[in-house]
Formats: structure tokens, sequence, C-alpha cells
């Protein structure tokens, strides 16, 4: 396990400041082009489900019982559900790349938060169309007038608007409350990482930050119970769904946040692992040895930068004191 402390020393030696958008964005998509085809893919099955008319499930008389509650609009629109799922934590995501200059945190984050959404919306919006569970709300949207109507096996005949009831047929589970926690559950993580809330220093204020995320995502779920659109098992099974996958993408960039290395993403520890490598090769032959730099950017010292985010400070360290440093 590499210390925090051997990561300051190979950036004392490595230069600080070295992964940036212009000097190694294209290398960072470039490694991971199949990553990105597979999100295509991924947006084009999750348009052909949401176009795909879900299972029109018998609905009896004796079942209206439970859905009969008044058609309400969303208290939470559609349209505002990727403002503060996606757009939210990439704006934080920007911000933590201005002030550490690191295209690997920010492509990492960015993609694992899309794919978190995305792989959500695919297997809610699955689900939805293979359960058809009717909404609270059913009746109004099958019997717009009042008036019911049944078959000879007591099932529904519908009079409605056909885009109303097909939204009808939707219940389980809810994609409001599985995307707000694959984007706001993903967030949580990604703060509890940087702000290593999980250091045994014991600062709650930190966790307070990591649990706001979380609490705006389960007040967008109460709103889907309290509007009639969903049963409260829908919000339930949709906000664990998309904390589990949140959760599963995150772990595929960055360490758990309560790793020592939660702070930063694999590629960023992996990308200094193969300078250093390369480096004492060169050492090697002076003739081919790499200029020192006397920059450090301190990660992990909260005593000199806010919480792991300071921007990189310049320090009058020697070649003789980094090779003290190493003995």
């Amino acid at each position: 396990m590499v210390s925090m402390k051997e990561v300051q020393m190979r950036e004392v030696r490595l230069g600080s400041g070295t992964h940036t958008v212009r000097s190694h964005g294209a290398t960072v998509a470039k490694t991971h082009m199949h990553d990105w085809l597979m999100f295509v893919l991924l947006v084009v099955i999750e348009v052909t489900l949401y176009l795909t008319p879900p299972f029109y499930r018998y609905v009896g008389k004796d079942m209206m019982t439970d859905l009969r509650y008044p058609l309400l609009d969303n208290t939470v629109p559609a349209w505002a559900v990727p403002m503060y799922a996606v757009l939210l934590p990439v704006a934080i995501f920007l911000v933590v790349y201005y002030r550490r200059r690191d295209v690997y945190d920010l492509h990492h984050a960015i993609l694992g938060l899309l794919f978190s959404i995305l792989v959500t919306a695919v297997i809610t919006d699955s689900i939805k169309n293979a359960v058809g569970r009717p909404r609270p709300d059913f009746f109004w949207r099958c019997f717009p007038d009042g008036k019911d109507v049944y078959d000879h096996l007591g099932n529904v005949i519908c009079h409605g608007e056909k885009s109303i009831i097909k939204e009808g047929h939707k219940s389980f589970p809810s994609g409001h409350t599985s995307c707000s926690f694959a984007g706001l559950g993903f967030l949580s993580l990604y703060l509890s990482g940087k702000l290593k809330a999980f250091d045994c220093k014991g600062h709650v204020a930190k966790l307070c930050i990591v649990f706001l995320p979380i609490l705006a995502a389960c007040l967008v779920a109460i709103s889907r119970v309290d509007d009639y659109w969903h049963h409260w098992q829908d919000v339930f099974a949709g906000g664990l769904l998309g904390l589990v996958v949140a959760t599963f993408c995150y772990l595929q960039f960055f360490p758990p946040p309560y790793h020592p290395q939660g702070w930063g993403p694999y590629a960023y520890f992996q990308e200094l692992e193969s300078r250093a490598s390369a480096q004492a090769d060169a050492t090697v032959n002076p003739l081919n040895a790499w200029p020192m730099d006397s920059h450090v950017e301190n990660q992990g010292d909260d005593k000199n930068g806010f919480l792991g985010l300071n921007l990189a400070r310049d320090l009058t360290t020697t070649v003789e004191d980094v090779e003290s440093g190493r003995r």
C-alpha cells in the first residue's frame, strides 16, 4: 500500500499539476474508448425501453380501492432530475478539477456518474415494462370521467388518453427515485472520498456534507408518494437500486471512501507508479536522468489545505532533501 508521504515524495520528483485535460485528456479518453461506446449503446437501449409499451397487467374492480388517488402534477418534474442528478455533480467535479488539475479524477468521476445514471435507468425501465404495476392514480388515468367499465373477465376497459394510460402502468420501481439515488448517491461517495470523511479524526461536519445529497434524494422519493405517482414499495426499491448501482460504478474508478487513498482515483496512483518507475530506470544512467521539480502538491494533509483539495504550493525542497526524506 502506498502511503500519503510516498505519494507526496513522488509528486515532488515528478512535478505537480501534470495531469491536465490538455496534457493527458486525449490519452485518457482513448484508453476508455470502449467504455464511451458502451455508454452510447446504453443510451440507445434506454430510448428503446422508454418507447416500448409496458405489460398491461390485469386490473379488476376490487383492485381499484388502492388505485383511486387523485391525479396530480409532479412536485419534481422529469426535466429536473438530470439537473440535480447529473449537472450538479458534474459542476462539483469541475470545481475539484480546477483546484487539483487532475484529469483522471475529472474523467473517471464523470464517466462513473453517467454510467451510474444510465445503468440504473436501463434496469429501472426494464423492470417497469416487465412488471406493469398500476400507479396509485390509475383509476383516473383509465376513467377520466369517473365512469369505470370492465370486460367479461372483470378487467378494465380504459377510455382515457393512451399516453396517460401507458404511463399509469409504470409504477414499479420509481424512476425519479432510482435516478436520484444513482446520481446523488454517487456524489455522496465522491464527497466522502475527497473530504476524507472516514479518516478516523472524528470530524462529524464532513459527514453532514456527505449526507446532504442523500437527504435530497430521500425528499424526491417522498414527493413521489405524496403526489400519488408511486406506492411506497416503488420508491423503496428504486432508492435501493440506485444506491447499489452508484456504489458499484464508483468503486470501478475510486477506492472505497474509508481507504487511505480514497481521495483519488486508481488511475492517478497508477500513473504515479509508472512515472516513478520510469524515472528510477532513467536515473540509472545520469545522462538520461529527468530534472527534479521543486513543486509539491500536498494531497492528504488537512493542515496545509482544505480537506485534501488544496492547491499546489511552492516549497523550497531540494534534491538532497527529497533523497534524505526517502532514507
